[in-house]
């Protein structure tokens, strides 16, 4: 039987198989030898050892497309990010942060404003224009009034989505009117794990209530750009809106901070690239410019 690890903890992992639910499972020894864990989002083929009880094994591990840190998490198919557009105003700081690490590790990147019933369209517009040039989609939400709803359903159906987004950003009540189903299957591996066993933070896909099989699971914070190996000379490279126009700078591999005839700081002077976004650019440069090289 093949499905997908939606949970891991403490040595057991729990595998939902379409029309059959989840299994608590171990992995075979081999994966030790091969130092090779499984990932919560791993694609995997079990052997029932009680239909009963939904126990089995894991015998197989298919490769993966891609593999995160931040959360633990494989075969992630895009990242959902989502800042209140009002109240509180977005942190455009920490939204760059967060686009910069996906960017980073090759996730497509959906921004989300929500609780545009608080806005006027004109700023909504606004907050749109800062990204314009980036190239990466948008769309305008609300939990409230479920203004995006369908586009939001739209977008999430089918895939693997990380979600991120702060305090306040009303996450949680975006997520809840796409899973009706959560508490049943929450439920379903609590009952396995028995009461208060294990609190140690993990990473959980969540089933999301929708036709096509679809995931989201839970961001940590990332205020810090912890990212193992990550530079000041990655940074431009994760800017698509730079990448694209560095190639008409005077110098290869301008760092777009000091150097004369450099075409990005030619576009923001000009207005067709964001000062927003250039300057928690430079902020995030000189941050990672004073980090430790060890």
């Amino acid at each position: 039987m093949t499905g997908k690890i939606i949970k891991g903890i403490a040595g057991f992992y729990y595998v939902h198989i379409k029309g059959y639910g989840i299994y608590e499972c171990k992995a075979k020894g081999v994966f030790r030898k091969e130092k090779m864990k499984p990932l919560v989002g791993d694609k995997v083929d079990i052997e029932v050892l009680s239909e009963d009880d939904k126990e089995g094994n894991i015998i197989n591990i298919y490769e993966r497309k891609n593999s995160l840190i931040r959360p633990a998490v494989s075969n992630v198919d895009q990242a959902l990010v989502i800042f209140s557009a009002m109240n509180p105003k977005p942190n455009f700081n920490l939204l760059d942060r967060f686009l910069v690490m996906m960017e980073y590790q090759d996730v497509p990147v959906v921004i989300c404003f929500n609780k545009v019933d608080l806005c006027e369209a004109g700023y909504v517009r606004e907050l749109e224009e800062i990204y314009k040039e980036t190239g990466y989609s948008i769309i305008n939400t609300s939990a409230k009034t479920r203004d995006g709803h369908d586009e939001l359903i739209t977008i999430l159906s089918g895939k693997t989505s990380t979600v991120a987004g702060p305090s306040g950003a009303g996450k949680s009540s975006l997520i809840n009117t796409l899973q009706s189903n959560i508490l049943m299957e929450t439920g379903e591996i609590s009952k396995k794990l028995g009461r208060g066993k294990h609190t140690t933070r993990h990473s959980e896909l969540i089933m999301l209530d929708i036709e096509e099989p679809s995931y989201i699971v839970d961001t940590p914070g990332f205020s810090t750009m912890d990212i193992p190996g990550f530079t000041k000379e990655d940074l431009g490279e994760c800017y698509p809106e730079f990448l694209r126009l560095s190639v008409k700078c005077r110098f290869a591999g301008c760092a777009h901070i000091n150097e004369p005839d450099c075409e990005v700081k030619r576009c923001v002077e000009q207005g067709v690239l964001s000062k927003v976004r250039y300057d928690n650019y430079v902020k995030l440069y000189e941050e990672l410019d004073k980090k430790p090289k060890y």
